[in-house]
């Protein structure tokens, strides 16, 4: 006879599953922007934008923040932090005034922002169902 101190919740478990692995997938490929921001930044191509000293001033001001915030979002999210989501968060933010606000000056880069927005929107989502089934179960006990 074993004693069960809580019954797992196959609901819940798919869940924090589910919300793990999206974590993990998109910690990967935050991590990788962030690499690209840094090969940018070091000047391993030829080209414009690919050194940081052949940079417009604008872009040296957003390469770096990027270059940082990207790997931190990364590592955040692979471990399924709290601040890794917020980091996240942030990076959206600013991308999207970048690419929203300032078009003229870096461009209308939709890929990444819809990326980004998309894989927020998709945690959200998940978050808000975990939230829901957890006030459903403590209204029922």
């Amino acid at each position: 006879m074993t004693i069960e101190l809580f019954k797992p919740d196959p609901e819940a478990s798919l869940n924090r599953a589910l919300t793990a692995w999206l974590c993990r997938i998109a910690g990967l490929a935050l991590f990788g922007m962030g690499l690209f921001y840094w090969v940018r930044l070091i000047g391993i191509f030829d080209g414009p934008l690919w050194r940081f000293d052949l940079m417009p001033v604008w872009w040296r001001f957003a390469a770096p923040t990027l270059a940082v915030l990207y790997p931190i979002a990364g590592i955040g999210l692979w471990m399924v932090t709290s601040w890794g989501t917020v980091i996240w968060v942030l990076l959206t933010l600013v991308e999207a005034l970048m690419h929203f606000g300032f078009p003229h000056r870096f461009g209308a880069e939709l890929l990444a922002v819809g990326l980004n927005a998309g894989g927020l929107a998709l945690l959200a989502m998940l978050r808000l169902v975990a939230f829901v089934e957890a006030r459903r179960k403590a209204r029922s006990n």
